[in-house]
């Protein structure tokens, strides 16, 4: 069998996760497939799928792992044996949808872009979405990246904010 593109296995993984994902009430934020050829690892970031409920618990991530082995088993995405880790998203929640942008707008985030020349790497606080760029400001300047450029983006926790104990 071709070896198959890291990009292109990540992308089969999230799409069969993403198609699950709703009947568990789930939202996989993100997945990743690190590591080497011969040993990959596939990480999975869930969180509940209502944004009002409270951030996703170890038990209840341990409890979701079985069917999102048995999804990924089922595709059969990686040639040989690979580890599983799935997890709660974290303090650095990792940012890719549209939908992401809007919802975080207001948090400090630090992003990456796959821009070819000029700047690649922005910190800043996010503004949101308009018209399919990402709008950050960044020392006091409005800017603004198409969302296909957007390679990374994830939350930079501030700890030095009071903490209310509520999500955002």
């Amino acid at each position: 069998m071709p070896a198959v593109p890291e990009h292109d296995t990540r992308q089969r993984i999230l799409d069969a996760l993403e198609a699950a994902a709703p009947e568990h009430g789930i939202d996989i934020v993100d997945v990743e497939v690190v590591g080497s050829k011969k040993n990959p690892c596939v990480r999975v970031r869930i969180d509940h799928a209502d944004e009002e409920a409270a951030p996703i618990s170890l038990d209840e991530v341990a409890a979701e792992t079985e069917w999102i082995s048995a999804a990924i088993d089922e595709l059969d995405p990686i040639e040989g044996s690979f580890t599983l880790e799935v997890s709660s998203p974290g303090l650095s929640r990792p940012l890719r949808r549209p939908h992401d942008f809007e919802r975080f707008a207001g948090e400090d985030v630090s992003l990456g872009t796959t821009a070819t020349e000029g700047r690649r790497h922005f910190t800043g606080r996010l503004e949101g979405l308009d018209g399919g760029n990402v709008v950050l400001t960044v020392d006091g300047e409005r800017v603004s990246i198409p969302l296909d450029q957007v390679k990374s983006c994830k939350i930079k926790p501030n700890f030095d904010a009071p903490s209310n104990g509520a999500k955002s």
